[in-house]
């Protein structure tokens, strides 16, 4: 059968046309931009991400019109935490305040404060990406806003909602709201309560491989499908990767290099450790759960370098090198806060020990390892909750670069496998439970391809183990300088 796996991303929208076996029939991206009006602050207008779709499908059928036709069902994924705000007419309130924006940290204080169930319930902390803060932020400094809120969707949501008129969201990306009960996969009412909201406020929950809906018939027109195609339930973007990769059983695991960073393990049953700012969420699958520790800058801090510089990446990395010594200088990579293991979305990133030796390629590099090391600090916080890793997948746009694959090799201290398609991983895993929502089974699924193994080096594991113990001395300075 024929799917398509639809990704809402913060920096693109891409959508893959799927055949059997995973086969890549084709694929459409449109790239997005992110407004940051203040200082920490990051929005994206919804409508940017229907345009993206809509000229992403009108491609597609332009040059793919037989394999449109056979589609059969349609999954999405999408960025996760994102409060996109509907009033009862269906009419967008204001920009969705994104995952990397963080400026709802006394918000999550207040909710920590005065909600003692709030760990017990979501199993998570109150991070202001999260998105039941963002809410108390609109409440609190647009309360004209607030009071016209009809219904709060995460990105993927509203696009399923212009794709087939229907309110759902799946139990991955509902996870990272702070009103959902993780365990029990419901809405939780005292979340809600807690942080001024209620339940009919919120989509209705949908497991990710469920039929949500189905598309609209005039969108079916305009597409070409023979019949209108089913919409699975779909994935947050960490999530739907993890179907993508095949990681959907206890300890399957991965990293992904993207715009953020995540370290990845699927879990046999919830489990919460939020002492150690690791998120413990649903996965996209029935009775499945998963830990992750999360980065917000891993490939953005090279993007956010090279364009300070001037210098396309591929050109930063040539001149680094194939196998070049550690760098002599270090980088903290909190461009927008930290959530694991540290929750601070105040400090800010910086260089240390430059000197007037110091070169571009020197820079560079420290962006590279300052990033892994940043990874190792999240691999240590799953440790400490219990969950240590022996090998993992690595994906996202950063994952193109085997100079960067053996760095975080090296550092984290495991193999790190390459895979197929990992550039389209979260779209590949939409259109998964597509496949999944038209009937065929899980046992179906097949992991993807792996290109290349990245080993870890026993004499670079030893020096960067003591580089990163001197490396973690740069945060505590980083957030205090940016706390003045």
């Amino acid at each position: 059968m024929n799917t398509l796996g639809i990704d809402i991303g913060t920096s693109s929208v891409k959508i893959a046309l799927m055949g059997e076996g995973d086969r890549v029939i084709a694929t459409a991206s449109r790239a997005l931009s992110v407004s940051r009006p203040q200082p920490g602050w990051s929005e994206q207008s919804a409508e940017d991400w229907w345009l993206a779709v809509e000229q992403g499908m009108d491609e597609l059928r332009a040059g793919h019109a037989s394999a449109m036709r056979e589609v059969v069902a349609i999954g999405l994924s999408g960025q996760m935490h994102g409060a996109t705000l509907l009033d009862a007419e269906g009419a967008v309130l204001r920009p969705c305040i994104l995952w990397n924006d963080g400026r709802s940290g006394p918000q999550c204080e207040r909710l920590t404060r005065d909600w003692a169930d709030l760990h017990r319930v979501t199993g998570n902390l109150a991070f202001p990406g999260f998105t039941a803060p963002k809410l108390m932020w609109v409440a609190e400094h647009e309360p004209e806003v607030f009071a016209r809120v009809a219904k709060v969707l995460l990105p993927k949501a509203y696009v399923r909602w212009r794709l087939c008129g229907v309110f759902a969201e799946d139990m991955s990306d509902a996870s990272g709201t702070l009103w959902l009960d993780v365990a029990r996969r419901d809405w939780s009412d005292a979340a809600l309560k807690a942080s001024g909201m209620r339940r009919d406020q919120m989509p209705a929950l949908v497991e990710g491989n469920a039929v949500s809906g189905t598309l609209r018939a005039e969108f079916s027109r305009r597409w070409g499908f023979a019949k209108p195609p089913v919409i699975a339930g779909g994935a947050g973007d960490n999530a739907a990767g993890a179907v993508g990769l095949g990681a959907t059983g206890a300890g399957d695991a991965f990293v992904s290099l993207g715009t953020s960073g995540v370290l990845w393990a699927t879990t046999a049953s919830y489990a919460p450790a939020p002492q150690s700012a690791v998120h413990a969420f649903c996965h996209a699958l029935p009775g499945t759960w998963h830990q992750m520790g999360v980065l917000l800058s891993a490939a953005a801090s090279l993007a956010w370098w090279a364009g300070v510089t001037g210098i396309h990446e591929s050109e930063l990395m040539a001149e680094i090198g194939p196998d070049p010594s550690p760098s002599s200088c270090w980088f903290g990579p909190y461009l927008n806060g930290e959530r694991t293991p540290h929750n601070d979305a105040a400090v800010q990133g910086g260089f240390a020990g430059l000197n007037g030796g110091s070169t571009r390629a020197d820079m560079s590099l420290a962006v590279l390892e300052g990033v892994a090391y940043a990874m190792r600090d999240a691999q240590q916080a799953l440790a400490s909750a219990g969950t240590v890793l022996k090998e993992a997948d690595i994906i996202g746009g950063g994952a193109r670069s085997p100079l960067w694959c053996q760095i975080m090799a090296d550092v984290l201290g495991i193999t790190l496998h390459q895979v197929a398609e990992s550039d389209i991983g979260c779209a590949l895993g939409a259109a998964r439970l597509a496949r999944m929502a038209a009937g065929e089974p899980l046992s179906a699924q097949k992991k993807p391809q792996r290109l290349r193994s990245y080993v870890p080096r026993p004499a670079r594991v030893a020096q960067h183990a003591e580089r990163h113990a001197h490396w973690r001395k740069l945060y505590p300075a980083l957030s205090g300088f940016a706390k003045g």
